[in-house]
């Protein structure tokens, strides 16, 4: 699991069909306190994450086709939760 912030959202005219109707998110890594972390990872999102908000993010692409429930879908990340406190 890693700990980013929202930090905006991709947008793709041409995509995989299994993408259709999903949202990627560009997430910046956090460390466990929230400050910021080196690196990035661009995940789906299945929470309706914003940008600026704090998530929880799956990044194992086995768990991750689990969650969306599609066997082979070219993914590896995907935001599973939304924090609402780190304290």
């Amino acid at each position: 699991m890693i700990l980013g912030r929202v930090a905006g959202r991709i947008t793709s005219t041409i995509g995989h069909r299994d993408m259709a109707g999903r949202t990627l998110l560009v997430c910046d890594k956090l460390d466990a306190q929230g400050r910021p972390a080196h690196g990035y990872v661009i995940a789906i999102d299945t929470v309706g994450a914003g940008a600026g908000q704090t998530v929880i993010i799956l990044d194992e692409g086995t768990g991750a086709r689990q969650i969306l429930g599609v066997a082979d879908m070219p993914v590896r990340s995907v935001v599973v939760g939304v924090v609402d406190d780190l304290g």
